[in-house]
Formats: structure tokens, C-alpha cells, sequence
């Protein structure tokens, strides 16, 4: 017997990170009453890197069957990391496994695409390697498995196929169409001319909001009974933490998302101010409105220079690796304001903490830049990850003295931002602003020692750039 629907009980919200995933469950008025995590498995397919699609259904159904039988829960949203897509048909067949984004086309493919990518003044989305740009990613299954591609019935965005995988709906959303896909013209608020030239405007579901109802779910329960849960429109990772923020009423902030990248959105950024030789494009708010955006993968270039450090770090490790002139320079994965060097430690060897210390003040430094590229001069907002590092943000508000810097107090913007969008479509406001102050970190030497890795890194940019005779 299926049991009916109510919108007024617990929400489980997805989070899908490329590295970690999340699932959350928020009581009507936001506290949250669990947590569950899983690592994606990616694997193999005629030789392309892709997602293990059934082991992480899988785990999703498993996890969703517990929390709505333990809490009652009656809704379910979707946050997920961009670069991603899948070719569908009908309400159950995916025509090739789901691309790893970190992965380059092959050359023949990548020629054929790149005349035809739209100027950045349209898209504000730079040309971009590997798959960050999902229309490469797109073109390339278009060109080498031409019978999936002319299959597809949609082509459907990472947090959309999951809605898909629960409902059967085909749907769209702004905030990842948008998100640095050479798909869409912010300006326009309108699918790109790539779009057109190709003929892939029909292939795209009809846009619905985030957070939107868009289907129902059943869900048998632990007791073998069934219940169907409503499933709201899924909405794309930083996205949401912005929305989140500014649902709580913050105004004039830029955001600092953190994870496996380090997403910077800051709105009265002017779009003219957007250098795309340094990784600055347009994302697009929930709303469809430009988003001014700057990244790097600062989540994944901490964990790789600190060799996967998870202990506190100390300010004596800190002053001691400054005072030795240690620094590491970019980057250490791609994309970023400096994709043309490759990151390398200089000024002595470190290990343990110290390592640690080093990739600290990296992301410190990174950061930093990246604000002052981004021309933020408002209150800066830090979510995410690296949020929990205590000396990350103390030391930026420290190298910040004319800003207010503040941190989340939960860490997990991009999820409560969801959770907030869906409790929106039900007539709920449940967050307030929980961000807190933090208070500067006075380490003497800070600000030489910014100044010195800026010098050292834009030496060590302009040397690749004549190298490559981009000067």
C-alpha cells in the first residue's frame, strides 16, 4: 500500500561532489537531523573515464529507503558539482555512461570544436580544457557514438539526470546551464549560438526553476510498505550556496564556495572586469541573472600539496616555514588563474605539518589574488570545506584589513542552499543568516610574504607566457 504525500514533513537534500558525496536531511525549520556520505566510483568505457552510474544509484536509493523511513522524509533535492551531463531517452535508457570531466577530448575532436566556440563576450565562459566546458564533452560523444547522440531524447544537466533517475521528468534549470558550458548567453538569457549551429536546442528539456516540484518518487520503506515523496528541480553546487546566502537576506558579498574547487561569485563584479586567460567566466544564478565568477581547485590543490593533511595546523608551523621562505606556487590541477605553470614547492623541502602549513597558505595566497581579481571590495562570505581550517580564514581576513570576513557556521552552503530553494517551493523560510565574524590572525610577516609569492608566481606566469609566445 502507498502511503500519501505530504509537504510539510522532513527534506533529504543530495549533495554530489566530484570527490566526496552527501546526503542531508533538514527538518522543516532547517536543523539538520542527519548526515550520510560516499565517495563516487569512477571506472572505465571504451576507453573514456566515467561515472560507476549503477553503484552510486545504488547507494542513493539505499540511503534515501532509511531516512524516510526513520524520518519521515517527504521531499527530495539535488545539489551537484558542474562539468557534467547525460544523454537520455524515454524515462529509463542512458545512452553512455556519464563522462568524467577530468579527462581532455581527443586532438582530431578538439580541432573541430574550438573554431566554433562562441566568443567570450557571449558566453562569458572561457575556452576551457579537458571537460569543464560540458559542450566539448557534449560534441565529443556527438562525434564518436553518433547512434547515442541521435538517439538522445535529451540531453540533461548532472543534478537534472538524477532527477530523471528518481521521476522520469526531463527538466532544465538555469544555474547549470550557465555554469561555464558554452551553452548559454547570460546577457541574452538565452542558449548560446553554439547551441543553434549545432542544432542541439531541442535537445534541452524545458527550463524549470530550482527547487521547483517536478515529480514524485516512490520509496519502499524498511517495513516493506511504500510512500512517494515529492522531487524538486536539482539546482548546480555554488550556485546554491549563492542563492543560500542571499535567501538570508545578505546583500553586496562575495562568496567564497569551497570544496574540491574554490568557487568565487561576487555579483557587482562588472562583467567587463572578467579575464578569461585566468579562469574568470559568468556562472548564472538561480534567478538566470550573470554571476561574475573566478576558480581554482583549491580543495583538490590543498590536498595534493599537503600530501592529504586532515590534523589541525599550528601557527608556529605556520611562522616557521614563512621564516625558512618556503612557498608553493600554481597549479597543482587545472584551470585556475595560472594555467599556464605547473605548481612546484620552493625554498626548502617540508614534510608532516609544515607540508601542511605550505598548502595552507597557498590557498591563503590563492584566495587572496582571486579576490582582488574578482574586485571584491564588499563583505567576503567563506562556505564550504576550507572553511574549517581555522588559519585559512583567519589569515585571509588578515590580508583583507578594508573587508569583513565571515564564515558559515555549518560549512554546507551548497546543501542548505538547496534545501532552502526547495523549502521556497513550499512556502517556507526556514535559515537565517548563521554566518560569524572571524577575527584576523596577526601572524607578523603575512603580508611580505603575500607580496613575495605574488611576485614569485606572476615571474614565473610571465616566463611561460613568452615561452609559449603569449607575450
Amino acid at each position: 500500500m502507498t502511503k500519501p504525500v505530504s509537504q510539510h514533513g522532513p527534506l533529504a537534500v543530495f549533495d554530489l561532489g566530484k570527490t566526496n558525496s552527501k546526503l542531508f536531511v533538514f527538518a522543516p525549520d532547517g536543523a539538520v537531523l542527519d548526515e550520510r556520505r560516499a565517495k563516487p566510483v569512477w571506472g572505465s568505457y571504451k576507453g573514456r573515464a566515467v561515472l560507476d552510474e549503477q553503484h552510486f544509484f545504488h547507494w542513493m536509493r539505499r540511503e534515501l529507503t532509511d531516512v524516510v523511513s526513520k524520518h519521515g522524509v517527504t521531499g527530495l533535492m539535488v545539489s551537484a558539482h558542474g562539468c557534467t551531463f547525460a544523454l537520455v531517452h524515454g524515462q529509463d535508457r542512458l545512452l553512455h555512461p556519464i563522462l568524467d570531466y577530468e579527462q581532455e577530448i581527443p586532438d582530431a575532436v578538439a580541432a573541430k570544436i574550438a573554431p566554433i566556440l562562441p566568443d567570450f563576450s557571449e558566453t562569458y565562459t572561457p575556452h576551457l580544457p579537458l571537460g569543464f566546458c560540458i559542450a566539448r564533452h557534449i560534441f565529443w560523444l556527438k562525434e564518436e557514438e553518433p547512434q547515442a547522440f541521435a538517439e538522445a531524447e535529451s540531453i540533461l544537466c548532472y543534478p537534472q539526470y538524477w532527477i530523471w533517475r528518481f521521476t522520469g521528468r526531463h527538466v532544465s534549470e538555469y544555474s547549470y546551464l550557465g555554469a561555464h558550458n558554452q551553452l548559454w548567453a547570460p546577457l541574452k538569457r538565452d542558449y548560446s549560438s553554439l547551441v543553434d549551429r549545432l542544432g542541439w536546442r531541442s535537445k534541452f528539456p524545458a527550463i524549470v526553476p530550482s527547487g521547483a516540484i517536478v515529480g514524485q518518487a516512490t520509496v519502499r520503506l524498511n517495513d516493506g510498505s511504500e510512500t512517494t515523496i515529492d522531487v524538486h528541480n536539482g539546482v548546480h553546487d555554488s550556485n546554491s550556496a549563492l542563492a543560500y546566502y542571499r535567501m538570508t537576506g545578505l546583500e553586496h558579498f562575495t562568496i567564497v564556495s569551497t570544496g574540491t574547487w574554490v568557487i568565487i561569485i561576487n555579483l557587482d563584479c562588472p562583467l567587463g572586469a572578467l579575464d578569461a586567460e585566468r579562469d574568470m567566466l559568468s556562472n548564472v544564478t538561480v534567478n538566470g541573472e550573470p554571476a561574475p565568477s573566478l576558480r581554482f581547485m583549491g580543495g583538490r590543490e590543498y590536498d595534493l600539496i599537503s600530501g592529504g593533511w586532515s590534523k589541525p595546523i599550528g601557527q608556529a608551523a605556520v611562522q616557521a616555514v614563512m621564516a625558512r621562505g618556503v612557498f608553493a606556487l600554481p597549479s597543482w590541477a587545472a584551470g585556475g588563474p595560472f594555467p599556464e605553470i605547473k605548481g612546484e614547492i620552493v625554498g626548502g623541502e617540508v614534510v608532516g605539518e609544515e607540508r601542511a602549513a605550505v598548502a595552507a597558505l597557498y590557498v591563503v595566497m590563492m584566495t587572496d589574488l582571486s579576490l582582488d581579481l574578482i574586485r571584491s571590495t564588499n563583505k567576503v562570505v567563506v562556505d564550504g570545506g576550507l572553511a574549517k581550517i581555522g588559519l585559512y580564514t583567519s589569515m585571509l581576513a588578515q590580508l583583507r584589513p578594508a573587508q569583513t570576513v565571515v564564515r558559515s557556521t555549518m560549512s554546507e552552503g551548497s546543501a542548505t542552499g538547496a534545501a532552502a530553494l526547495a523549502f521556497k517551493a513550499r512556502g517556507s523560510f526556514p535559515f537565517k543568516d548563521e554566518t560569524v565574524p572571524v577575527g584576523a590572525s596577526g601572524i607578523a610577516g603575512l603580508e611580505v610574504y603575500r607580496d613575495r609569492w605574488r611576485d614569485l608566481a606572476s615571474a614565473a606566469r610571465a616566463r611561460a607566457r613568452r615561452a609559449a609566445g603569449l607575450e
